[in-house]
């Protein structure tokens, strides 16, 4: 492409990107003027190289100034940064498909936060880097923070440690379309049998009930990044562990289903309890490495889906903010401290 002197876009910007560091916030780029989604695209292709080792150094990188104002140019967006894209599997959460794998970052009510996490880093093959877009900024609050796992692993106690190095981590999952998602949703399948079939290829332990189910696997909560050769903490096990939530929604939830019938329960991966002063351990560290940027129209942010968990604050009014995930990695690539299997805990 062009200007109007004949001049290439793309060779008007240095490669070298311009930094932003802040206390408290996640690494910031200002792109250059760029006044049409075309010229953001040859700006990117020039930064490429750069994008992606500041990614994988900082973990997350904020890119303000592209001109995105819709699903449509984020897809564009999106095709450069991550162009191996990874499907979402064993859904946990519920979200809108704009199509063409760009998906809403959540459907979950406005009031809930959602705690940091990894994406998917209780499957198998997971996506290596995650790219949010905000395409409508709610009026309040509503940022997505991120934590670095690096510093998560280095602020935990040697006993916590040590117990994940050695057995790993165990989520407990039953499917209901009354709380948490179906089966048929949660794996986009029609059949039983699919399920089945899925389950035993993905190292996962089936249970029915009549049409219910119940599933659980173990992972490893420590893996090492394939590039940087970083370790890091990542897991779901603080997320879904039943003391995270509400004091008064969890004993309704007991209640109703009994201590085995939540739908999501975490342990380590010999079936040994979190405690409550675990868990506010576990969160405490999370806080500590905890960094937030409030959102603007057409800002995007990469996260390395390894180094970095990410989650949301409770926001008040409209708030759209768009994701898309790619560059999948096997978590046999990343040196994991336990092997994953298919075992009820």
């Amino acid at each position: 492409m062009t200007n109007a002197t004949g001049q290439g876009i793309a060779s008007q910007f240095d490669s070298r990107l311009d930094i932003q560091l802040e206390a408290g916030a996640p690494p910031l780029v200002v792109t250059p003027e760029l006044p049409a989604l075309a010229d953001a695209l040859d700006w990117l292709r020039s930064v490429d190289d750069d994008l992606r080792a500041a990614t994988r150094t900082h973990g997350s990188l904020y890119l303000r100034g592209l001109p995105v104002r819709d699903v449509q140019d984020f897809g564009a967006v999106r095709n450069l940064l991550v162009p191996q894209r990874t499907p979402y599997r064993e859904k946990a959460t519920p979200r809108h498909s704009y199509g063409d794998d760009v998906f809403s970052s959540t459907d979950l009510p406005p009031a809930q936060p959602i705690r940091m996490h990894n994406e998917n880093s209780y499957t198998l093959d997971f996506p290596g880097t995650l790219v949010f877009c905000c395409l409508t900024a709610p009026a309040q609050g509503g940022a997505t923070p991120v934590a670095d796992c690096r510093a998560v692993l280095r602020e935990l106690p040697d006993h916590l440690v040590r117990r994940m190095r050695a057995t790993g981590w165990a989520l407990r999952r039953n499917y209901s379309d009354l709380v948490s998602l179906d089966w048929r949703t949660a794996f986009a399948a029609d059949h039983a049998e699919q399920v089945e079939a899925y389950c035993a290829e993905n190292l996962i332990a089936a249970r029915w009930s009549g049409d219910d189910l119940s599933t659980s696997q173990v992972r490893a909560g420590i893996i090492t990044h394939p590039h940087t050769g970083d370790e890091v903490w990542f897991n779901h096990m603080a997320f879904w562990n039943s003391w995270s939530l509400d004091e008064e929604i969890r004993a309704s939830l007991v209640d109703e289903f009994g201590p085995d019938g939540l739908p999501f329960e975490t342990s380590f991966g010999d079936g040994e309890s979190l405690t409550e002063d675990d868990l506010a351990t576990l969160n405490a560290a999370y806080a500590a490495a905890t960094v937030r940027r409030s959102w603007q129209p057409g800002d995007v942010m990469v996260v390395d889906n390894i180094l970095t968990a990410h989650g949301r604050e409770p926001f008040r009014g409209e708030r759209r903010i768009v994701v898309a995930m790619g560059g999948p990695v096997s978590v046999r690539d990343c040196l994991p401290t336990v092997d994953a299997e298919a075992r009820f805990v």
